[in-house]
């Protein structure tokens, strides 16, 4: 299941997580053609079940979404929050070298929800 929501708190939460569908991939992909058209400033909470996956062609269309939108997201994101199972500094780490914005690994929704809030307090 793929969900997008945009919160009053400048937070936007992008679901990725069971119960998994056929209609997912482009759900997802959707999701990031929204984001990557938001105005700012914002912040991003990502929560992925972690076995919901893209196809080649898929990875291909994410890539080229973080390559097309690093600019605007840069200038509107004022951080990212992932809540994802197995995530590590590492994970981080490599996202944290497509954007300037902070890159942050959270065990849960709420730990992330206050790790974004600080940052757009911060940009305020």
């Amino acid at each position: 299941m793929v969900s997008l929501e945009q919160g009053a708190d400048g937070i936007v939460t992008l679901h990725f997580v069971p119960p998994y569908s056929a209609g997912d991939e482009q759900a997802y992909l959707g999701a990031l053609d929204t984001i990557g058209r938001l105005e700012g400033p914002f912040a991003l909470l990502t929560i992925f079940g972690g076995q919901g996956g893209l196809g080649r062609d898929g990875d291909r269309a994410q890539a080229l979404w973080f390559k097309a939108t690093r600019q605007r997201m840069n200038a509107a994101c004022r951080g990212l929050a992932m809540v994802r199972p197995g995530a590590t500094e590492a994970t981080a780490a490599t996202f944290q070298k497509l954007w300037t914005f902070p890159v942050s690994i959270a065990p849960d929704e709420a730990a992330a929800r206050a790790i974004l809030r600080r940052h757009l307090d911060e940009a305020a």
